[in-house]
């Protein structure tokens, strides 16, 4: 951790304004992922949400929702977050309990708020600098720190560990679909009101991220 905290550094140094030394790869990557999304994710999001009953697709976002909701109870803990995790274990047990697995999210409803927390996160807090932008493959928006980070994730990831393959891969695939299509309205929003969605993107995903590092609260170093 120390020897990525360091070189993570020293390329965070070297970074121009904007904290995008990779742009001209940055930008090949997005448009080669804008092509796939257009040709296969978009569409197929789109007749999901149409033909998917809302009810439906609600109960398979809240499904997903509560089993990422076991990551985020790590997270938080390797944060000391002790009352996020406090609040993520009775999400967790109140939802797969009387959620009928999830399904239904009334710990929502009953008030318990989600601490979204990812092993990238948890490196952020304990003080590993973001490292430049970084657009990857199908994944889309990232950083170098963050993109070290993917492999604790997908460990971390509940799916992972499903041994029956076919099982695994038809829930990965619909937690994909359920996403995009969450997401159909926000993409068109980008499309439509930005001069370069690229950078809109970029700059977007950045503050985003270090306001979910630092719980909302600026770095005084602009990590």
């Amino acid at each position: 951790t120390f020897a990525l905290a360091g070189g993570l550094a020293a390329a965070q140094d070297a970074a121009p304004v904007g904290n995008d030394p990779f742009e001209p790869f940055n930008r090949g990557v997005y448009r080669f992922n804008d092509g796939v999304d257009r040709a296969v994710l978009r569409p197929v999001a789109s007749t999901y949400r149409d033909v998917v009953p809302p009810l439906v697709r609600q109960g398979v976002s809240n499904f997903f929702g509560n089993l990422g909701d076991v990551w985020n109870l790590a997270n938080n803990v390797m944060q000391l977050k002790l009352q996020n995790s406090a609040e993520t274990f009775m999400r967790l047990n109140v939802n797969t309990f009387f959620g009928l697995g999830g399904l239904l999210d009334i710990a929502s409803e009953a008030g318990i708020e989600r601490h979204a927390e990812d092993f990238g996160q948890t490196l952020g807090r304990w003080g590993v600098p973001s490292g430049p932008y970084l657009v990857l493959p199908i994944l889309g928006p990232s950083t170098v720190r963050d993109a070290a980070a993917l492999p604790v994730d997908y460990y971390g990831d509940s799916l992972a560990h499903f041994n029956d393959i076919p099982v695994r891969n038809s829930l990965v695939t619909l937690r994909l679909v359920d996403t995009r299509a969450s997401l159909l309205r926000a993409s068109a929003l980008i499309q439509d009101a930005a001069l370069d969605p690229y950078s809109f993107t970029r700059d977007a995903f950045l503050q985003k991220r270090r306001s979910d590092v630092h719980d909302g609260n600026e770095p005084d170093d602009g990590q």
